[in-house]
């Protein structure tokens, strides 16, 4: 007897990539509470671990060591990760309001969002200067100027441990590189007013052995190209300006209701606000029972007890209050690799304590490197021959990647007799027919995916463009559709928010790209599966498979690799931000470059059967042969790394045996990934192939040429 998952009644919205809830997610990922749906919404793949900030700008790190890979977290967690800037909560509704979709219910919710910087406001500042945060804006200017040539002057603005730590990391690199340099700290007050006497002494002669001049009790007018102007008339000079001072909470905290201290959402010791289905948590966070000052210890010592109160307001347990500590170890970068240890108005500095601090730094960034691989179900002690061979060693693959083989496909479809109406005519290939009504031409396919991504919106985005693009690639515009949803097992209210958001987002996809959604099917399985039946109309003939020509320039629209990335990802051995970008490609519509190919000889989607399965289908109907310049043909980010590293798609196999006679290995194994949403491959005249690439390029759309057909039948590779 089949024994399904159980069903999910609860969800969990975590809002914010930052340390409690990076804590909460591995946690969750070694011990998930049945029945719950997490999802965690943050504007990037990443997010930064500031401890490390100062050994970065100093050089002691790589940038990618900065990183916490929330999509790999969440793939652990099995949560859905949705990267998007949260816009405001609704507490009435209990929906999260993120830019660019449709809102996001929640049952409980939690906030860990850090804080932002009023840095940008001051006169000038937008225009010439950068702030510490966001990380990945600053990591940029700041590599690239440090690279650079000739004097620097760099300024940092706010004199608290954040910003001393900043402009000594920057004195510090400069000094490495042998560029002569001024670089100046600026404070409107005193400099190091939270340190003890003894720790701020030892770092004020730090930033002069560095050479940083340090202005205290200086207030700036504004900041200008290559100085900074204070209100007592001085000029200091600066071609780098950044700024580690004025934090504050974000906007939009501010409307959702909640009680606030000074725009910081309070919290109780259970870390809950106002609104008992709200937590929060870190820098965002108020204690208004035991207020302490914003630093990452408390951030991080809050995870356990909020994951215990998230489960229990889920239904699983009790709460447990947070007591936090009354102080605790500051460890402060010196620049070099030297740090100051104080708590309890005691320091200590040297080298010693910087490997003190970089041990602990490590060990924490290890927690989300080094996830703990979590074995799989065993089998039952007595199960049929071919079981664990059927099973494989990795998880099935979503998307194209689980696609039956094209052997098995044709075999079946063979076998049935050609269709006995005259209105119909079946196209070359497997997935698509020409239906005249009325002098009406017609064009009808269908296509679904199984679930790659645990978010609805984004599977339905790519769904929906996967299905359209048998349309778009017969050079036929989009009339009608119809969706099969297939959903895991969920409470009725969970059902209605998950239809909510497929179907908003089915009918966005399908209106952009003219076609009306006239209903659909559902029902209830172990897993998420979305498809649809697309309808065309065409003025003339439609593009095929049939009418490529010897001499024709082979254009593609979209790079390959998607299948390659999304096994990684389900593995979770892929990198986030490859992976956003991957599914970024996979959701970007066709229309436009149907549009421009619309004088194509010969056009088809690439999906399931990779490259070389789509170009043999295209050869075989057009009666010759192709050449294909492995080096032209592009690749996402990620793809070729993971192929060379042995990583596959489940149906990489029968794609491989369409051309046995192909050389294998690295970038090649990649012609033979199968695609989901992939590009459109059109044959196209030689003397408009470069014309027709440039409006594609134009268009958003990273197309280029990768080969030729040829008179003499088969698959070769140009390498």
């Amino acid at each position: 007897m089949h024994t399904p998952p159980l069903p999910l009644t609860r969800d969990l919205v975590l809002i914010g990539g930052g340390h409690t809830h990076a804590l909460v997610l591995r946690k969750w990922g070694m011990n998930p509470l049945p029945g719950a749906r997490v999802t965690v919404i943050n504007p990037g793949p990443t997010a930064p671990y500031s401890g490390m900030l100062p050994g970065y700008v100093a050089g002691h790190y790589e940038r990618w060591e900065l990183d916490i890979d929330l999509v790999k977290l969440a793939r652990f967690a099995g949560a859905r990760v949705i990267l998007g800037a949260v816009e405001g909560i609704d507490t009435d509704t209990r929906m999260v309001h993120v830019a660019g979709r449709p809102p996001v219910a929640f049952d409980v919710a939690s906030v860990n969002v850090g804080i932002t910087s009023d840095m940008p406001a001051m006169p000038g500042f937008a225009e010439f200067a950068v702030p510490a945060k966001p990380l990945g804006p600053f990591a940029a200017r700041w590599a690239e100027y440090l690279n650079g040539t000739g004097a620097a002057s760099v300024a940092v603005i706010g004199g608290g441990v954040a910003g001393v730590e900043l402009v000594m990391a920057m004195a510090h690199a400069l000094r490495e590189r042998g560029r002569k340099a001024q670089v100046t700290l600026i404070d409107i007050a005193t400099a190091l007013a939270a340190t003890g006497a003894k720790a701020a002494a030892t770092i004020r002669q730090s930033l002069d052995a560095l050479g940083v001049e340090l202005i205290e009790q200086a207030g700036i007018s504004r900041v200008a190209e290559d100085h900074i102007a204070l209100e007592d008339g001085r000029q200091i000079p600066a071609t780098f300006v950044t700024g580690a001072a004025g934090a504050r909470p974000y906007d939009w905290i501010k409307q959702t209701g909640l009680e606030l201290e000074s725009g910081f959402i309070r919290v109780n010791p259970y870390l809950q606000s106002s609104d008992p289905t709200i937590f929060a948590a870190g820098d965002c966070a108020h204690l208004s029972e035991n207020p302490r000052p914003k630093a990452g210890v408390y951030a991080v010592r809050e995870a356990p007890i909020l994951l215990n109160n998230l489960r229990a307001a889920l239904g699983s347990g009790r709460m447990r209050g947070y007591v936090p500590q009354k102080d605790y170890l500051k460890l402060i970068s010196l620049g070099g690799k030297s740090a100051l240890a104080e708590r309890l108005g005691t320091s200590f500095s040297g080298p010693v304590m910087w490997k003190w601090k970089n041990h602990i730094d490590q060990k924490f960034m290890n927690k989300f490197r080094d996830l703990p691989e979590m074995p799989a179900p065993p089998l039952p002690r007595n199960h049929a021959a071919g079981v664990r061979e059927a099973l494989g060693g990795k998880p099935m693959c979503g998307g194209c990647g689980a696609k039956v083989g094209r052997d098995a496909l044709r075999s079946a479809l063979n076998t049935l007799p050609a269709p006995e109406r005259s209105d119909i005519t079946p196209l070359p290939g497997d997935d698509a027919a020409l239906v005249q009504t009325g002098g009406m031409r017609q064009v009808i396919s269908s296509d679904h995916l199984r679930s790659f991504t645990n978010d609805p919106v984004l599977m339905t985005k790519i769904a929906a463009v996967h299905a359209l693009g048998d349309i778009w690639a017969m050079g036929a515009k989009p009339q009608v559709a119809t969706a099969t949803v297939i959903l895991p097992r969920m409470l009725p209210e969970l059902q209605q928010r998950t239809m909510a958001e497929i179907m908003t987002t089915a009918d966005e996809i399908m209106r952009h790209a003219g076609a009306g959604i006239v209903g659909g099917h559902s029902s209830m399985g172990d897993e998420t599966t979305i498809g649809f039946t697309v309808t065309g109309l065409t003025d003339a003939d439609p593009i095929t498979l049939s009418g490529g020509r010897p001499g024709d320039v082979l254009v593609l629209t979209k790079p390959l690799g998607s299948g390659v990335l999304m096994a990684a990802e389900m593995a979770g051995q892929a990198n986030g931000a490859w992976v956003a970008k991957a599914l970024s490609l996979m959701a970007q519509p066709q229309g436009e470059a149907s549009q421009i190919l619309s004088d194509a000889h010969a056009m088809t989607d690439v999906t399931g059967f990779g490259l070389v399965g789509h170009l043999q289908g295209m050869c075989e109907a057009s009666a010759c042969g192709a050449v294909i310049d492995l080096d032209a043909v592009p690749v996402m980010d990620g793809a070729l790394e993971l192929a060379e590293s042995g990583i596959r798609s489940t149906i990489f196999n029968d794609n491989r045996a369409i051309a046995p006679e192909l050389p294998t290995g690295n970038k090649a194994d990649l012609l033979f990934d199968p695609q989901t949403a992939g590009g459109l491959l059109a044959a196209v005249s030689a003397d408009q192939a470069d014309i027709i690439c440039q409006e594609l390029r134009e268009a958003g759309y990273p197309a280029v040429t990768i080969g030729k057909l040829t008179e003499t039948p088969g698959l070769s590779l140009q390498i």
